[in-house]
C-alpha cells in the first residue's frame, strides 16, 4: 500500500474514532436528569459491595450495589436521597457521582427512569423520601423495622405513593455463591459481627432487582458499569 493510501486510511480511522467519541459525548449532553430518576451505582468500596454484586444480577448483567433517587433542593440543584450506613440522607448529586469511576474516569452510574404510567407517583414518592430523612440504616435487611437500606428506601417510598401497591417487587434474598449452596465469606463475617442469623430466603429487595423492573427504562449517560461474566 502506498503512502497516500496509508494516509487516507489513517484519516478514516481517526474520523471514525472521533465520531464515536463525539456520539458518546452528545449522548451525555442530550441526557437530562429528572427528579424521580433512580441512580444505580457500581461502587468499589470493599468486600461487602462486591458480595452484593455477586449475589444479584442487574439490568443486562450490570453490577449494581447501590441506588438512590434524584430530587431538587430549594435552590433548584440536584441532590440524591439515599440510605447509606449513617441513615437516610440527602447528598449533592456531584458527591454521589464522584464515588466510583470507570477506566475513563467517568462515574459508574446508570439511570432508571420510570415509564409513563408510573410517573404520576414521583411527587408523592419524593415527599415520602424527604419524610424519612434521618431514619436509621437497616443493617439487618429487615423489611418492616422502620430502618432502611438503599433499595428498601426506594421500594417503600413508591409503595406509599401507590397506596400500598408495590411498584417494585420483593423477592427471597440470597447470600450464597451463585450456583452453590455456600454462603459468601463476606456475608458470613457481616452477620457474625451483628450476631444474628443470615436471613437467607427472607423477602427483600436489591438495586439490581429494581434495575430489572419493567416499570423502568435504563439509561447509561455517565460511565461504563462493570458486568458479570
Amino acid at each position: 500500500m502506498n503512502s497516500i493510501k496509508w494516509a487516507l486510511l489513517l484519516i478514516s480511522i481517526g474520523l471514525l474514532v472521533s465520531g464515536c467519541r463525539q456520539n458518546a459525548s452528545e449522548r451525555n449532553q442530550s441526557f437530562e436528569l429528572r427528579p424521580g430518576d433512580l441512580l444505580f451505582q457500581d461502587l468499589d468500596s470493599g468486600p461487602l459491595c462486591d458480595a452484593i454484586e455477586k449475589v444479584t444480577t442487574g439490568y443486562q448483567g450490570a453490577n449494581f450495589s447501590h441506588v438512590g433517587i434524584a430530587a431538587k433542593n430549594v435552590h433548584g440543584n440536584f441532590v440524591v436521597i439515599e440510605a447509606v450506613s449513617s441513615g437516610v440522607e440527602i447528598t449533592p448529586l456531584q458527591d454521589f457521582l464522584n464515588r466510583s469511576f470507570d477506566a475513563q474516569h467517568q462515574p459508574k452510574v446508570a439511570v432508571g427512569r420510570l415509564k409513563k404510567p408510573y410517573r404520576r407517583l414521583i411527587p408523592s414518592a419524593l415527599k415520602q423520601a424527604l419524610a424519612l430523612k434521618g431514619k436509621p440504616y437497616d443493617e439487618v435487611f429487615a423489611i418492616d423495622n422502620d430502618a432502611y437500606y438503599c433499595s428498601e428506601l426506594i421500594y417503600e417510598i413508591f409503595l406509599r405513593a401507590n397506596k400500598r401497591r408495590p411498584v417494585f417487587n420483593l423477592q427471597p434474598m440470597t447470600f450464597k455463591e451463585p450456583n452453590t449452596d455456600e454462603t459468601l465469606v463476606a456475608w458470613k463475617e457481616y452477620f457474625s459481627q451483628l450476631d444474628i442469623p443470615i436471613p437467607e430466603g427472607q423477602l427483600g429487595i436489591n438495586p439490581s432487582g429494581i434495575s430489572r423492573s419493567p416499570a423502568l427504562t435504563i439509561f447509561y449517560p455517565y460511565g461504563v458499569i462493570s458486568r458479570s461474566p
